[in-house]
């Protein structure tokens, strides 16, 4: 998953969360709190989507299968 395509993505729902809590309740403050809400809840499962990949390439790595040059630095394209 890539960082800027996750960040596009979470500040639309941001704002469409926002948008919606704001028709609902007719405060700010309350859209805020929803918003705020909202940001946390996406960085939490994009950290976790982060933490699955790393394990699942430890798993690949333990199990001989990873297509890693162990002779290379570390890699990170998968986190772009």
């Amino acid at each position: 998953m890539y960082f800027p395509q996750f960040l596009v993505g979470m500040s639309a729902t941001t704002v469409v969360v926002a948008i919606w809590a704001y028709i609902e309740a007719s405060s700010i403050w309350t859209a805020l709190g929803w918003a705020i809400l909202a940001m946390v809840v996406l960085q939490v499962g994009y950290v976790g989507l982060v933490v699955r990949l790393i394990v699942r390439r430890s798993e690949a790595e333990d199990a001989g299968t990873a297509s890693v040059d162990r002779t290379s630095p570390l890699v990170f394209r998968d986190f772009y």
